[in-house]
């Protein structure tokens, strides 16, 4: 078994006193600073955002139209100059400019430029409400991300399973919903086999919304068995992604890699996974 990457001096950002500050100010919520970042951070995104939705009100944004502008570029200078920071302190900024958060930082920033050629486009910036799950750094959940990571692998695991039981539920509709187009007709809503289907999707998911019911005593003695097979099988796909979450769950992880802001380690591992330098 190949042993761990070795340290490599081009991996690593340049050991400069400066830049390790400004990653652990940006990065971590375990100092004064780094946490007083972040809550400046996170009340700067919902006072963006509250700009935003306030300027799509026509009586509000036509009393503070040039309130809500200025604002608007002010923001979004101070989320380029973050997002440029970002950028510096990290070893590889490619590598955090195409991860998740990355992009969403990108996205965020974006619409205001654009909205100098495509005027509209800066309602766009809602977005940056989604940079609001950096609040778990805040309130040290940052388990909670990993949870996060823990369940997508669990889906993924158990995507194959969960496709088949998604066939059969619609091998099951169909077959129900020819069933009640033969037992009620067009006299009591049930005027194709498309709208049958429809009638025995909301049924089987026990949502009954009630613009079609049966109407006959067959009917609804078919509509009872489907109600009670909605309940049934609903227990099905939630056993099987708890099953792989449970055996997912092995491997969480936590620490985060400077370099590359891999956020996937174990609590004991010294070098990181992805781009293999130090921990």
């Amino acid at each position: 078994m190949p042993g761990p990457v070795k340290d490599n001096p081009q991996n690593r950002p340049p050991d400069d006193n400066w830049r390790n500050t400004l990653y652990t100010i940006i990065f971590e919520a375990d100092t004064p600073a780094g946490k007083l970042f972040d809550e400046i951070l996170i009340i700067t995104i919902l006072l963006s955002v509250i700009v935003v939705m306030l300027d799509s009100v026509r009586e509000i944004a036509a009393l503070y139209d040039n309130l809500f502008y200025s604002l608007e570029w002010i923001f979004t200078i101070m989320f380029t100059v973050e997002y440029i920071l970002r950028l510096i302190c990290v070893g590889r900024p490619i590598r955090y400019a195409t991860s998740f958060f990355g992009i969403i930082d990108l996205i965020a920033i974006l619409p205001t430029y654009f909205s100098l050629f495509l005027p509209g486009s800066e309602y766009l910036l809602v977005i940056r409400s989604l940079r609001l799950l950096r609040i778990f750094r805040v309130l040290k959940l940052v388990q909670y991300l990993g949870e996060a990571d823990l369940l997508m692998r669990a889906l993924r695991a158990s995507r194959r399973k969960i496709t088949l039981f998604l066939f059969t539920v619609l091998n099951l509709v169909v077959i129900l919903g020819s069933l009640m187009y033969v037992i009620e007709g067009g006299q009591n809503g049930f005027t194709s086999i498309p709208t049958s289907i429809y009638w025995a999707v909301i049924t089987l998911t026990t949502v009954g919304y009630g613009d079609i019911v049966p109407g006959t005593g067959m009917g609804q003695a078919v509509a009872t068995v489907v109600m009670i097979i909605g309940y049934s099988i609903i227990a099905v796909p939630t056993g099987i992604i708890t099953s792989e979450i449970s055996y997912a769950s092995r491997y969480s992880k936590g620490r985060v890699c400077q370099n590359c802001s891999f956020e996937g380690h174990d609590s004991d591992a010294k070098f990181c996974k992805r781009c293999g330098s130090k921990l």
